[in-house]
């Protein structure tokens, strides 16, 4: 290890043709599987080549890289399993179909005309809340008012849009 640590492609070699077949041993008894076995094997070994000059001789080598081995199983047992190509389906395409976005154009413009249509102080909240992201205390700062007035302009403004509003609301939300 202390010779594959400064790189020594030779060495690693012969560590990988001695616990190679060990290793994918008992990757194969742990998996079940030899196909994820051998890329267990693979990444343990790749493992071994990046951590040499980390490692310390505390155990037997052999013990150290049987545990490598041991983790790499645990772990790929723990996460969800792969579904072969043929279960995958096409990505869902996320922009909306055309009725849908014509849907929503015709319900911002019937919301926007129900909006310029409330009174002025009203429409100011909204405009400040909801457009702007404002707090209500924020608004009520901007209209020059209390809190429970800004409340108040919003509730009516709503409970108008909603009179106004509410067979197309109703439809949308099905």
């Amino acid at each position: 290890m202390l010779r594959i640590a400064t790189g020594d492609e030779p060495a690693f070699q012969v560590l990988t043709r001695r616990y190679a077949p060990l290793a994918l041993r008992l990757a194969r008894r742990v998996m079940g599987s030899t196909a994820d076995a051998e890329e267990i094997v693979q990444e343990a070994l790749l493992r071994l080549w990046i951590n040499a000059p980390r490692w310390r001789p505390v155990a037997s080598f052999r013990t150290w890289f049987y545990r490598v081995v041991i983790n790499l199983c645990l772990n790929r047992k723990r996460r969800a399993p792969f579904l072969p190509l043929e279960d995958a389906s096409d990505p869902a395409d996320p922009t909306p179909d055309a009725a849908a976005s014509m849907e929503r154009r015709e319900t911002d413009r019937a919301l926007a005309e129900a909006i310029a249509e409330l009174p002025e102080r009203q429409r100011a909240a909204i405009a400040l809340t909801y457009h702007e992201g404002l707090s209500n205390a924020e608004t009520a700062a901007a209209l020059g008012t209390s809190v429970s007035a800004v409340e108040t302009l919003l509730v009516r403004a709503k409970r108008t849009l909603r009179q106004r509003l509410g067979p197309m609301l109703e439809v949308g939300s099905k």
